[in-house]
């Protein structure tokens, strides 16, 4: 499953962003595009925390205190039957609570009653929103249903401990003081105004915004324009995680554009080499992941830079999910090759009209990532020992 995901707690993670000038400030008098929508969610923590009590590393390294405090509350067995549902889905290359965010995002996630209650009229009320939505897999969807009686009985336990009043416990000071805050500092960007200038068509007004306590390393766009992430992830990481996650997919997945250059992923050695070798928990597993996942971090990057919120690129693009991103690298460096961030555009045309002039061929595609990332083209992958310590 190629879930378009960003993750917080690899690499650099995002302590490194840097405040730039914010060129893309509202100007005086005009209406700002975005609306943004800051709430949170029991039903979707109570998903997020199935991945801590899995025992995966992956996410329990961000959560040792809560597991030590809640997993013995749990019936004897459970923990390891939540392990046993993980595992399942792995083997079927579902990441599974991202893959549940997707399922229960299209209005069933208030608590865990909620989730139960959609369970079981799975038909009528998660079929219809998922398989409409851009993240439709048959195989992923038979997968669920094969699973959601199991999924219904632990979701049942967690209840049965007590999750909704142990994370009320942990939660009541981030209800009360960081949505708040939030809603105070996400006003301040236009981020709709720049994902349409930079895309080349319209995106909705509004922006859900699902702040949680369990989902790290997570942060995720789930059905609509609505993403989830942790509520201490810093401010300007909201902002970047809203321009990113809002623009997937960022082309037609399905259309001609799209499929040619997946095609030169495929065959191009570095990128196919990056697919295959990286930690397949980050996800983008395949040509089309990658393709979706690396447009967006090349617009995501030029949008930030006008918002004041990025990352130095050379340093994102060597340490995120083991440096894989080479694409991305070599995109950013082609669009800003071209002036593309001061003019802006549509981005399928823009990209099939570098195909035709040869820039992603991998002598310039290589070249150009090797610019950004400052190594020899040669170098590109695996990421030379030592770089992302720099």
């Amino acid at each position: 499953m190629n879930r378009r995901l960003f993750l917080i707690g690899t690499g650099a993670a995002l302590a490194s962003i840097i405040l730039r000038p914010a060129l893309a400030a509202v100007p005086a008098g005009k209406p700002m595009r975005t609306i943004w929508n800051v709430r949170s969610s029991e039903g979707f923590d109570a998903i997020s925390f199935l991945g801590p009590l899995s025992g995966d590393d992956f996410y329990a390294e961000h959560y040792r205190p809560e597991i030590a405090a809640f997993a013995p509350r749990l019936a004897k067995g459970t923990v390891a039957r939540i392990k046993a549902l993980k595992d399942g889905a792995m083997a079927k290359d579902i990441m599974l609570t991202p893959f549940l965010d997707v399922i229960f995002s299209s209005g069933h996630d208030a608590n865990i009653a909620s989730l139960v209650a959609a369970i079981d009229a799975a038909d009528a009320q998660l079929k219809p929103p998922y398989a409409a939505s851009p993240y439709w897999d048959q195989g992923n969807w038979d997968w669920f249903m094969g699973a959601r009686i199991e999924l219904r009985a632990l979701l049942l336990a967690l209840d049965a401990a007590g999750f909704a009043a142990f994370r009320k416990g942990i939660f009541a000071s981030t209800e009360a003081t960081r949505l708040p805050q939030l809603r105070k500092k996400l006003a301040k960007y236009d981020v709709i105004a720049e994902q349409e200038r930079m895309v080349g068509h319209p995106f909705e007004p509004r922006i859900d915004v699902v702040v949680l306590h369990f989902c790290k390393p997570h942060g995720i766009k789930v059905q609509g324009q609505q993403f989830l992430a942790a509520a201490d992830y810093e401010d300007d990481t909201w902002v970047f995680v809203a321009v990113h996650e809002m623009m997937h997919p960022p082309i037609k997945m399905d259309g001609p554009v799209a499929k040619r250059a997946i095609a030169l992923i495929q065959a191009d050695p570095v990128l196919a080499r990056a697919i295959k070798e990286h930690d397949p928990r980050f996800g983008y597993t395949d040509a089309e992941g990658v393709l979706n996942e690396d447009l967006v971090q090349a617009l995501d990057q030029m949008i930030c830079e006008r918002l004041g919120v990025a990352k130095p690129p050379a340093r994102r693009w060597t340490r995120a999910d083991d440096g894989m991103h080479i694409l991305a690298a070599g995109l950013y460096g082609l669009l800003m090759r071209d002036g593309y961030p001061a003019r802006g555009g549509n981005i399928e045309q823009w990209l099939s009209g570098a195909m035709d002039k040869g820039w992603l061929a991998p002598a310039s595609l290589h070249a150009s990532a090797a610019a950004v990332v400052g190594r020899p083209a040669d170098r590109l992958w695996p990421v030379p020992p030592g770089s992302m310590l720099s």
